[in-house]
């Protein structure tokens, strides 16, 4: 039905005295610091970065290497470490801060996956208390044996160590670093999707766990790949598969677990990933000037060798795929913790 020009003229007289506290009521309905952050330029100060571990580790080294790449598109970005509690004292410190885009954190699987279902209480909720801006990069774990165990027990593949732990229930045993590592929850999905007994040795730290595996303490361990790349390049222990999803490009002739496992094993992935995150409420002009110029130097050249020495890819994501694999690996190591029984108070 049309509106002739009389009865919108008419229309318009009866509103006219409304719209104008109408208007004003819904502008005081939009937070003040949210509206003043979708007028103001950003940034407009240096950027706090928080690595929720000690210097000198991929997570720390990764921080470093982006915030030097976007310097000239974000100005400053100060890396600030804060670790403590398996990485759960800094994410928890970023979720507390205001959602301004000033304050990040570097979470990873450990903090974002693992720690959820590991800690019998978390200071933090990984999915609500958190907007994802992108995945940087994914780390695989490789599948290691000293070669004089391997030969001890005449195992030549993945499907050689399985058959050999079900004939042997708990004679092997692997290595980690420690309860809800990485290199623990790989031994844990092997366990329950392959149904074979293998006993779990913690470590203080992946690096004396991978000591002790050389001396001959342990029998196995999946270790970081760019730990272990340096002692399998130089025979001191033979990689029978990588842990991801794909094959690494440093060493494009190792399987995967899932194609040297074959059904069984159909699946089979952990990776020691890390990504930036921002405070909830952080406004969407942020976050997606955040990701695209993220993005941008995660797919340079410069950054992916740099990521390379540390046997890891770049894997650049929107803030949507990111959250979305968040609640994926939230849903996998639930899973497996509850299987592997690893409990921290």
């Amino acid at each position: 039905m049309s509106i002739t020009r009389c009865t919108w003229r008419a229309l318009c007289a009866i509103l006219a005295p409304v719209l104008p506290p109408l208007v004003f009521s819904l502008t005081l309905a939009v937070p003040a610091h949210v509206a003043a952050q979708a007028d103001a330029p950003y940034p407009t100060r240096p950027i706090r970065l928080v690595v929720p571990y000690p210097p000198g580790g991929p997570l720390d080294t990764a921080g470093r290497a982006l915030a030097e790449r976007v310097r000239e598109t974000l100005g400053t970005i100060v890396v600030e470490n804060r670790p403590g509690a398996g990485g759960n004292v800094g994410v928890e410190y970023v979720a507390k801060q205001p959602p301004d885009g000033y304050t990040l954190v570097i979470g990873a699987v450990a903090t974002h996956a693992i720690n959820p279902w590991l800690f019998a209480k978390l200071p933090y909720d990984p999915v609500r208390d958190f907007a994802p801006i992108t995945l940087i990069a994914q780390v695989p774990n490789v599948l290691v044996m000293p070669p004089e165990t391997a030969a001890r027990y005449h195992i030549e593949s993945v499907h050689d160590l399985i058959d050999f732990a079900r004939k042997n229930p708990g004679k092997l045993n692997y290595a980690s670093g420690g309860n809800g590592s990485g290199g623990h929850m790989a031994g844990e999905l092997l366990k329950s999707m392959a149904h074979v007994a293998i006993v779990h040795i913690p470590y203080a730290g992946a690096a004396p766990a991978q000591l002790g595996m050389l001396s001959g303490q342990t029998d196995l361990m999946f270790d970081n790949l760019a730990s272990a790349a340096p002692q399998i390049r130089a025979g001191k222990l033979r990689a029978f598969a990588v842990t991801s999803a794909r094959r690494a490009e440093s060493f494009p002739d190792l399987p995967t677990m899932a194609e040297a496992g074959g059904r069984e094993l159909a699946g089979f992935e952990v990776t020691t990933w890390f990504g930036v995150l921002a405070p909830a409420g952080t406004p969407a002009g942020i976050v997606n000037r955040l990701n695209e110029t993220l993005r941008a130097a995660l797919t340079s050249s410069e950054m992916r060798a740099r990521l390379a020495t540390m046997g890891a890819a770049p894997a650049p994501t929107s803030p949507a795929e990111f959250a979305a694999f968040i609640k994926s690996e939230l849903a996998k190591y639930q899973r497996v913790v509850k299987f592997s029984g690893a409990k921290v108070d």
